[in-house]
């Protein structure tokens, strides 16, 4: 099988001249031209997006050609030619006004060049309000306005809340010609990661329709289990060859790492487009989407709550704080769904509540790997080795040694978490146990929260309990006086109890003791 395909390509035209690899996603496609005129569509980057709008640029300029074959191709009678307006703000870094300012500048400047300028238009707003009435004008049809991630320069600013404020008064005003020029415009969609709302830009523009959590278009972006089925039988087969699976074993696989995302209550499983057609390509299974970046704000905005790591996988929240982020809040929930490293698992109709949790092993082992050196005393380029050390030293019985590895990650711990030294500790622990638990049997917190943890390997079973300011001594009675080793008794493993006590004064662990069996 000689499959071309289109890793890190996202023009529809290249797509199909070059017989690239392509899910035809046009039947939905037509359904959103036909039955609408102004969208809003949020989805993790790389999902698709940047093509679903290139695509929409083709069939709007009437290249019929390029759809042959797809579902839209006889849909479509007219195939009619609209002037497209197509601005992508991903390709820029917006450290400052002027760079954003610029950035608008330069894509209306390319418009006037093609449908004419009016020196009285002095602003930004007016100018776009200006380019659309031209192209109507210029046409005899009306505009179609396409925008590629419009919050990346909201995204790049969290924490920074007056250059935050800044960027929203520039947008809002300038999206405002959406509205104002209604009367000159086809059709409409913006992506983007995130949709921020009340004081936001969406205040005003309040004629988008927001598809992120419609059923109807759930898959629009994305690759559903019935396109993996048909569209990539072939491609299935040969990766299991290649890492001697069986068919069914191969589908398990790619369902375990890539599978798992759901944008509403009743949405099916859809597919990370990016790692799936990554891991035909390369014949190997990898972390793909996660290694391609990810954003430092993420893990800026769970320290500056002190949010508890072990809570993101199973949080319950309001399901009003999912479709519509609010720029003045904390909350880093809200953005960490929406940039796709959590999903909807649950959802409770009467209270309109979601629970959220890690879509698959690719996200949920890469999201706290990375979480690793922002937290403990580690380079973000030795994370993984100091984890494989973590796994050897257990599975070959050497707690001490394990012990004084942890002991470093806790070293340095800033100064500014006096107050918050607990949590601190307890993120470090749950990340580097989370971890471990991918290559060992790891229990965090067991037993309806008696024991702090469990960790097994082909030869030991290790049960470990924390104190914070106590003693190694106190840790080590617990685990004997409540009798937690009890439910091992009959394993032929060796059982290994460790006490373990931290100092807020030495803010590290102070001492350990173990007791073997």
């Amino acid at each position: 099988m000689n499959r071309i395909y289109p890793i890190g390509i996202q023009c529809f035209q290249e797509i199909r001249e070059g017989g690239y690899f392509y899910v035809d996603k046009t039947e939905l496609i037509y359904e959103l031209v036909t039955t609408g005129k102004y969208y809003f569509l949020s989805r993790p980057r790389r999902f698709g997006k940047s093509l679903l709008l290139s695509t929409l640029e083709a069939y709007f300029e009437g290249k019929k050609e390029l759809f042959e074959g797809l579902a839209i191709y006889d849909k479509e009678k007219d195939w009619d030619k609209f002037p497209v307006l197509h601005l992508d703000l991903n390709t820029e870094k917006y450290s400052c006004v002027e760079s954003l300012e610029n950035k608008l500048d330069l894509f209306l400047s390319q418009c006037e060049g093609l449908y004419g300028k009016n020196t009285d238009e002095y602003s930004i707003a007016t100018r776009f309000e200006g380019v659309i009435r031209r192209a109507y004008e210029n046409t005899g049809r009306k505009a179609v306005i396409l925008v590629d991630e419009y919050d990346k320069p909201l995204l790049q600013m969290i924490g920074n809340d007056s250059l935050q404020e800044e960027y929203r008064n520039i947008l809002k005003a300038f999206y405002g010609a959406l509205k104002s020029m209604d009367r000159y415009i086809k059709f409409a969609l913006l992506t983007g990661v995130t949709k921020f709302g009340k004081v936001s830009i969406f205040s005003d523009l309040n004629n988008l329709r927001d598809i992120s959590m419609d059923w109807q278009y759930s898959s629009i972006c994305g690759i559903t289990e019935s396109e993996l089925l048909s569209d990539c039988k072939d491609d299935v087969s040969a990766l299991g060859l290649a890492n001697s699976l069986t068919e069914e074993k191969t589908r398990l696989k790619l369902k375990e790492m890539y599978d798992g995302y759901h944008f509403n209550e009743r949405c099916m499983d859809i597919y990370n487009p990016f790692s799936l057609l990554n891991t035909f390509a390369t014949g190997k299974f990898g972390s793909y989407w996660f290694e391609t970046g990810t954003p430092t704000y993420l893990v800026e905005l769970l320290k500056q709550r002190d949010f508890v790591i072990e809570e993101l996988d199973g949080i319950e929240i309001d399901g009003t704080m999912l479709q519509c982020i609010d720029p003045t809040s904390r909350n880093p929930i809200p953005v960490i769904y929406q940039s796709g490293y959590l999903t909807i698992k649950g959802y409770d109709e009467e209270f309109n509540t979601y629970i959220l949790g890690f879509p698959n092993k690719e996200v949920e082992q890469g999201f706290v790997n990375f979480l690793l050196p922002f937290y403990a005393n580690v380079k973000n380029d030795n994370s993984g080795f100091e984890i494989k050390n973590f796994v050897k030293e257990v599975r070959s019985g050497k707690i001490d040694e394990f012990m004084m590895r942890l002991q470093t990650l806790f070293a340095d711990t800033p100064y500014e978490l006096e107050r918050n030294l607990e949590v601190h500790y307890q993120n470090i622990l749950y990340i580097v146990f989370k971890l471990m638990g991918f290559y060992t049997d790891v229990e965090y917190r067991t037993s309806c929260g008696r024991i702090d943890m469990v960790v097994r390997t082909s030869d030991y079973i290790y049960i470990l309990e924390f104190k914070l300011d106590g003693t190694a001594e106190q840790a080590l009675s617990q685990i004997n006086d409540r009798l937690y080793a009890l439910p091992f008794e009959n394993s032929r493993k060796r059982i290994v109890k460790v006490g373990v006590n931290f100092s807020n004064k030495l803010r590290n662990i102070e001492k350990w003791v173990v007791e073997e069996k």
